[in-house]
């Protein structure tokens, strides 16, 4: 009874009127306007007429509604909106604020003296932006409010929300951008349009390719057979016999198949030395499963072409005989974790996918302005300040959070590998036979090692540690020198002159080769970075000399940089690697043999010069070229795809796969320029016989790209279409002849075997999307093409056997599945092979 009698007594408390006491504080007053706040960005135009003095313009506006109930306690002064502008922003027009760059896209905005914020005024604010806005993925979150004493606070309504259907991201406070005319191109030559549902119906319907029906093996074999008789059943197991290979070697590909060990199915696996690198001989046979291969990734790579044939035949496999080899012996992906981290799990999931489709270099970029993403034990600084974005204008607790991070310092653009993660990468990339290739950008790209480095300066010598603070400083404090970066940060580059700075990079490679060490796979290359240099140094003291050495000319020291460090690199055994306009600057003589280079010119903009002069160099030239692997950039030219396109208006799987790496400028029979301009493209310089391209690469950087599962939307299926291209040669590509141009639909490039090619590998893609599935990896579902025509609304698809659906005005979705009448506009979007996922919707209206 007493019990209950305490307790009823506290349900009675608990049912009492209480009158709760509203904080009036000024920091619940600034949280309640951020939480409040209303917040818009629209891009207005892409072309207008600018103002005095900036060319080359694009407006845009962000339109701020003020709640009808303000909080009693707002700073009286001091009140400040920050926000993530990447274009240059010469010019801001705000009847309220008045504007100052931070640093790189880091803006604020600081209330006018004597400005009162009135109950539900809206104030627009005008962005005169250099460039443009093509897509709205250029808008970036997480804008937030500074009050003199006050903890910042994140304005809800930039807050970024996850899409329940298509599971991405979205910014709700991005405005639609519906007028083609203005913001879809800067005007001039410009012929892009916007990829619309009608304009994508009528793309695939030239390219339309059925489902595959028998080997659906992806990257293509050389040479693969499909014979007659009776199915094996891995279902029963296999029996595994292994000679002159050990089973760890290939454990990750067997556990792949998926087939219990210790079964009825004998699978023979022979290691032959003499074969080429990575080559395969596969037989499967009434009697068993026989595998020739030249090594240990050869095996892997049978066993993984097994697997899929497998899969696809929901685990029968009919008589098969492939005889396989890769074109190109360096096939890559490289990832970006400096401008938005990715963490352990992601790249871990990401290393199998490329084991399956015989990937075999993971380029691993671990740091730039924007984040230090790898523990340096040395120098815990990096990983614990360079590591973390957040509002600290000292930039003692971290640095500036740029790309719309937000003030908090948390959520997962932030963080970085440690040594066990790093160590973790290595040997699960080794097990399936990838080189794992960190990448340090160098002596530009450097701005969060420099704030973490002057945080370690600055600790040291309030220890009166002047000696040591000095050690690993990476610039110098004198220099005067004015620049701004392309990404617009003006103290991004580390000073090639200080002594400090090539320790530091001795420091840095050591522990890198450390953990490779400790992983069992010693560190082979190393990337510099070496592109895109700011003017630095001109005014720096302790440069002078060393500019008078080059003629006055400051701009040689970058390459004398690159040069001392790669050959710093070669003398710890290690291959240097860097980005070709950085490499090409260098002097061949002064550059160890063997180099490293990934060239990234535009292909209509200098892929050709780059790619065929450091050929000719004898260096090993990996294409990276953004019309061919730069995934970050878009899907297609629509504002609702992702991605920056300073390169590409879209780079779309057909795009990928046609491209021909050993005749560069046939591939302007092909692919537009940046205007949607068919163009000619010259062979200047020609290419020396005896040079052929060591192979391609992948990028994903990701300034847009804040999620994983943006990750795999961009990387996937593209990369498919990569893997392909560097496994497969393209028999559609006319001979290389030296100084022979090509234009726009040139008849030398097969287009018959293009379109048949093309097909053929959509076939086999489809088939590729339950195993995508069942790796965790949220391709990307392309949105269908349609039309209404004749009052019937069509649709088709980029892959075979993609699942579409439609709902008209008001009406529920419905599986599409032939032409069906339809009185207005329509919806539609495609689904996942698995159906939990949705594509982007896209809308027609009925031919007008």
């Amino acid at each position: 009874m007493r019990a209950f009698g305490a307790m009823g007594m506290a349900i009675a408390a608990l049912a009492a009127p209480q009158v709760l006491a509203v904080d009036t504080s000024p920091q619940a007053s600034l949280d309640r306007l951020a939480d409040t706040l209303g917040y818009r960005y629209q891009v207005v135009d892409n072309g207008p007429a600018c103002p005095t003095g900036i060319d080359g313009c694009f407006l845009s506006t962000i339109t701020l509604t003020i709640p009808e109930k303000l909080p009693d306690a707002l700073p009286a002064q001091g009140l400040s909106l920050y926000f993530s502008f990447v274009n240059q922003l010469p010019l801001v027009e705000s009847d309220i604020f008045t504007h100052r760059l931070v640093n790189g896209d880091v803006q604020q905005l600081t209330l006018k003296p004597g400005v009162v914020l009135r109950p539900g005024s809206k104030h627009e604010i005008r962005l005169w932006g250099t460039g443009s806005n093509f897509s709205k993925a250029f808008a970036m979150p997480n804008a937030y409010l500074v009050a003199d004493g006050l903890k910042p606070r994140t304005i809800a309504a930039t807050r970024p929300v996850l899409d329940p259907e298509t599971g991405l991201q979205y910014l709700p406070f991005v405005a639609p951008m519906t007028d083609e005319a203005k913001l879809a191109t800067k005007g001039g030559a410009d012929k892009t349009r916007w990829l619309t549902a009608e304009h994508t119906f009528a793309l695939q319907a030239e390219r339309q390719a059925p489902e595959t029906t028998g080997i659906a093996i992806l990257p293509k074999p050389v040479k693969a057979l499909q014979g007659k008789g009776k199915a094996l059943e891995l279902g029963r197991g296999v029996a595994l016999t292994l000679t002159g290979v050990e089973r760890s070697a290939v454990a990750p590909a067997l556990t792949a198949l998926g087939a219990a060990e210790g079964g009825a199915v004998p699978l023979a696996i022979r290691v032959d030395a003499a074969m080429k690198p990575e080559s395969y001989v596969l037989d499967v046979k009434a009697s068993g499963i026989a595998i020739a291969a030249a090594d240990a990734a050869g095996a892997s790579h049978a066993l993984r072409s097994l697997a899929q044939q497998a899969a696809f035949g929901k685990g029968k496999l009919a008589p098969l005989h492939v005889e396989d080899a890769p074109e190109y012996g360096f096939r890559g992906l490289h990832i970006d974790l400096g401008r938005n981290f990715h963490g352990r799990d992601q790249i871990l999931k990401l290393v199998e996918a490329m084991a399956a489709y015989k990937l075999n270099k993971l380029h691993l970029h671990l740091a730039d302005d924007e984040g230090w993403r790898i523990e340096i034990p040395a120098l815990p600084e990096l990983a614990e300040i360079g590591s973390k974005r957040c509002h600290d204008p000292a930039e003692t607790t971290c640095i500036l959070p740029q790309l719309g991070a937000g003030p908090d310092g948390a959520g997962g653009v932030n963080g970085y590998l440690s040594v066990a993660d790093y160590v973790a990468i290595v040997k699960a990339a080794t097990a399936r036979q990838i080189e794992v290739i960190p990448s340090i950008d160098m002596p530009g790209h450097s701005r969060a090692a420099i704030r973490a480095m002057e945080v370690r300066t600055a600790r040291l010598n309030a220890a009166g540690k002047k000696a040591e603070a000095e050690a690993y400083r990476l610039i110098d404090p004198a220099d005067t020198t004015e620049y701004r970066s392309i990404q617009n940060y003006s103290d991004n580059t580390l000073n090639v002159c200080l002594p400090a700075t090539y320790r530091f990079v001795d420091t840095v490679v050591d522990a890198l080769a450390a953990m490779h060490k400790q992983a069992g796979a010693p560190l082979r290359t190393f990337h510099l970075g070496a592109d895109e240099t700011a003017g630095a140094w001109v005014k720096s003291p302790a440069c002078k000399a060393m500019i008078a050495e080059n003629g006055d000319d400051a701009g040689k020291l970058t390459p004398r940089f690159i040069e001392r460090v790669s050959q710093s690199l070669a003398a710890k055994g290690l291959e240097a690697a860097g980005w070709s306009d950085g490499m090409g600057h260098t002097e061949a003589a002064a550059m160890p043999k063997k180099i490293q280079t990934n060239i990234w010119g535009v292909l209509h903009a200098g892929a050709i010069r780059e790619a065929h002069d450091q050929m000719n160099r004898g260096w090993d030239a990996v294409l990276s070229i953004p019309d061919l692997g730069y995934f970050d950039m878009p899907y297609a030219p629509n504002p609702e795809e992702g991605g920056y396109n300073w390169a590409s208006r879209g780079v779309d799987p057909y795009q990928v796969f046609g491209f021909m790496p050993d005749n560069l400028p046939a591939n302007a029979a092909t692919i537009r320029n940046i205007q949607a301009e068919g163009k000619a493209i010259e062979d200047k310089p020609v290419l020396q016989p005896g040079h052929r391209v060591a192979g391609l690469q992948a990028q994903l950087w990701s300034e847009t790209i804040r999620t994983d599962a943006q990750v795999d939307y961009m990387l996937f299926p593209r990369l498919l279409a990569l893997a392909e291209r560097a496994w497969s040669p393209a028999p559609w590509t006319p001979a290389y002849q030296a100084g022979a141009s090509y234009e726009w639909g040139d008849e030398r490039v097969d287009a018959a075997k293009l379109k048949a090619g093309w097909q053929d590998f959509a076939g086999r893609t489809a088939a590729q999307f339950p195993l995508l599935e069942k790796m965790g990896i949220a391709y990307r579902v392309a949105p269908p093409g349609a039309r209404v025509a004749n009052g019937k609304l069509e649709a088709n698809s980029m892959f075979p056997g993609t699942a579409i659906e439609y709902r008209t005005e008001g009406g529920a979705w419905t599986r599409y599945a032939g032409p069906v009448a339809v009185s207005g506009a329509a919806e539609l979007r495609s689904r996942s092979a698995d159906g939990k996922r949705a594509s982007r919707t896209v809308r027609v209206e009925p031919a007008r």
